[in-house]
């Protein structure tokens, strides 16, 4: 009997992980075009206490954060990272509750991190030379926070900073509402600027969050749709 095919990739495990799986490494065979999410099904079932793990941890494919929808290919390098020692599991929220710096300053802050730079992205009263009355914002909640994090751990790689924390909200948001709080601490002050610059550019180009304004004049738009209706139109 033929044997359905199948491709070979590396897991690796690390810290509580291993000590679940009694190894630091182990090949899994898998389906073609199966992802990393398929994958994480798999290992959970095999070894059931990892499932403790689920929404708190990180994947990386060939040294690289991937999200679970990433496909794998053979050979592929896939890492399982457990929460970082001191890591808060409130570090980063999608929420429709009124967002506060503090609290997350306290969370960042360290003896040995030099600066904490905040953030604040405030609900403006115009955009694109339009009057706007209010915004509303939408997100797939689970995932975005773990995009969130995602995007903190390659952030806290490029720019060797300290804890990050990033909490924005979803739902109505008056003139002036906060609708995302970033907060980086690091040793030096221009790496976490440089940093936090990055990660409002990267929540912006991945997080499945999603904006609309509501005009002054009664019109709405989901912000992104204005561009598809210029290029239709010719604008």
């Amino acid at each position: 009997m033929t044997r359905p095919p199948s491709i070979e990739i590396i897991v690796r495990y690390f810290a509580a992980h291993r000590d679940i799986t009694g190894c630091s490494e182990e090949t899994i065979a898998l389906a073609p075009g199966a992802t990393v999410g398929a994958l994480w099904r798999l290992l959970t079932a095999r070894y059931p206490r990892l499932a403790g793990f689920d929404g708190r941890l990180l994947f990386a494919v060939n040294q690289e954060f991937a999200t679970p929808d990433q496909a794998l290919q053979p050979g592929d390098e896939v890492a399982l990272i457990p929460p970082v020692s001191g890591g808060a599991a409130r570090a980063f929220v999608v929420t429709t509750g009124v967002l506060d710096p503090a609290p997350l300053v306290a969370l960042v802050q360290a003896p040995d991190m030099g600066a904490v730079v905040t953030f604040a992205g405030v609900v403006r009263d115009n955009f694109a030379g339009r009057k706007t009355a209010y915004l509303e914002y939408e997100a797939y909640t689970p995932m975005a926070e773990t995009v969130l994090e995602q995007i903190a751990a390659e952030a806290r790689n490029r720019w060797q900073t300290g804890a990050i924390a990033i909490h924005h909200r979803i739902g109505r948001l008056e003139i002036g509402a906060t609708a995302v709080l970033v907060v980086v601490a690091a040793p030096h002050r221009r790496e976490a600027f440089a940093a936090a610059e990055w990660i409002m550019d990267r929540i912006k180009e991945v997080a499945p969050i999603w904006k609309k304004e509501y005009w002054a004049d009664g019109e709405a738009e989901w912000v992104g749709d204005e561009k598809e209706r210029k290029h239709a139109t010719g604008e």
